[in-house]
């Protein structure tokens, strides 16, 4: 092996934290985690890189990039309601004969999805919450460090209101929930179980001209592969070498081997917290990772797991049900995407079909939105092959796209983006906007 030490690492759960010991290269570390968030995590990494040379968290001080701030406009910057706690995560703007709804993520707070109107775009009002505390179906996981409740998505249907979310089943599985109103203000009415489940996210309805409505979503393959990836690396410890070329990340990959089997007993996102510097370590050698697991045919469904598709399906009448068959409309495939494509949002201009999406990681400035399009509702689709927004000056990670008519009938797109040397799981994201400019060579931002 090099020189690069195996790790022995014991953990222990003391409530409030953990106690992380770690044996490696002939000396023992202990580690006391004050709690289980995100940051939590990231200062154990950082100390476990001072300490045994593993790679460090990325660091939030730097910029977001260097290049110039593109046309892009504030709309909501601060937390304008006392329960909103994370700002604007995952926004869907749905323009209304009342002017502007917005619905957001909010994390595992307890009140689920916050609501926001406006007339103009310029001034904003809280409206209430989708499911606000002790409303939440009764099928999801509810409650701090217990429930997710992501990307709520709103589309009129008819005379009524349907809105898709994502929420964890009380196994804690990803799915996606279907509820409706008579306004987008509520109240809203639950279907009573998922409309979708078995790791799944991101959920987007699209109505075309004809009336046919769609269901489009992220299979969240990559909440799969990295454990995976470690446990294979914890019986093949040979193959870190020939994955990693530095000594920093073939240390983090031996300590993420020896920690697995324990992450494995965590909820999903304290696993994430703690996989994430490993995340990070494979992704930047994407592409040799995945040449030498192509050698294993036991990593066959591992390489699988390691491209992430968004997929679409015909809805019933009703949106309570789906029918025919899932067809995928893209995965990831290109390197600036990293490992995932999600956050989908379908759009129809001058007869074609535009689906927006975000890539790579939403906690790092290499976050961002791309664009496909097509001639036909399901495909094929054609990738642009840079992002249409990328991480600038004045705001880190742009991600999650939803597009409405703005003033003057001007397609907008709408989007969350951090601010400069932040980043993480609730933390503040704010809500931006830029118009859209349709063409036949693509589309741009003015």
């Amino acid at each position: 092996m090099t020189g690069i030490p195996a790790f022995e690492v014991e953990i222990a759960d003391t409530g409030e934290g953990l106690t992380i010991a770690v044996r490696g290269g002939g000396r023992t570390k202990v580690y006391a985690l004050g709690g289980r968030e995100q940051g939590d995590f990231a200062q154990f990494q950082a100390e476990l890189a001072a300490d045994f040379g593993t790679r460090p968290p990325e660091s939030p001080v730097a910029p977001a990039s260097d290049a110039d701030d593109p046309p892009w406009r504030p709309l909501l910057t601060t937390n304008i309601h006392p329960k909103i706690l994370a700002g604007y995560g995952d926004p869907a703007v749905i323009r209304t004969d009342k002017g502007y709804y917005l619905a957001a993520t909010s994390n595992d707070a307890v009140d689920c999805f916050p609501l926001l109107h406006s007339e103009d775009l310029e001034q904003w009002r809280h409206v209430g919450f989708a499911f606000a505390e002790g409303q939440a179906p009764e099928w999801v996981s509810h409650g701090v460090r217990r429930g997710d409740f992501w990307a709520p998505e709103i589309a009129r249907v008819g005379d009524e209101y349907w809105m898709v979310y994502t929420a964890r089943d009380k196994s804690f599985v990803l799915s996606i929930g279907f509820a409706r109103a008579r306004s987008p203000e509520g109240p809203w009415t639950d279907l009573g179980h998922p409309l979708l489940t078995g790791g799944v996210i991101d959920g987007h309805i699209f109505v075309d001209d004809d009336g046919a409505k769609y269901l489009l979503w992220k299979e969240d393959r990559n909440g799969i592969w990295p454990r995976k990836l470690a446990t294979f690396l914890a019986e093949r410890p040979e193959l870190v070498e020939r994955m990693f070329d530095t000594e920093e990340d073939r240390r983090t990959a031996r300590f993420a081997a020896a920690v697995v089997r324990w992450a494995n007993t965590r909820r999903p996102m304290e696993r994430f917290f703690l996989m994430q510097t490993f995340i990070r370590a494979a992704v930047s050698r994407y592409r040799r990772v995945r040449d030498v697991l192509a050698g294993y045919s036991e990593a066959a469904e591992m390489l699988v797991a390691m491209r992430t598709p968004i997929l679409a399906q015909r809805m019933a009448d009703d949106g309570e049900s789906l029918v025919g068959a899932p067809v995928t409309l893209i995965s990831s495939d290109l390197d600036w995407e990293g490992h995932l494509v999600e956050g989908p949002f379908l759009w129809k201009q001058d007869g074609r079909y535009w689906l927006f999406y975000a890539a790579n990681d939403f906690t790092d400035p290499a976050y961002g939105i791309g664009v496909a399009v097509s001639d036909h509702v399901l495909g094929p689709y054609k990738k642009f092959p840079k992002p249409l927004l990328s991480s600038a000056k004045g705001w880190a990670a742009p991600g999650h796209p939803s597009v409405a008519l703005g003033p003057g009938d001007v397609p907008h797109i709408f989007f969350h983006a951090f601010f400069p040397g932040t980043g993480g799981y609730n933390v503040f994201r704010a809500l931006l906007t830029a118009r859209l400019k349709f063409g036949s060579e693509g589309v741009s931002i003015f």
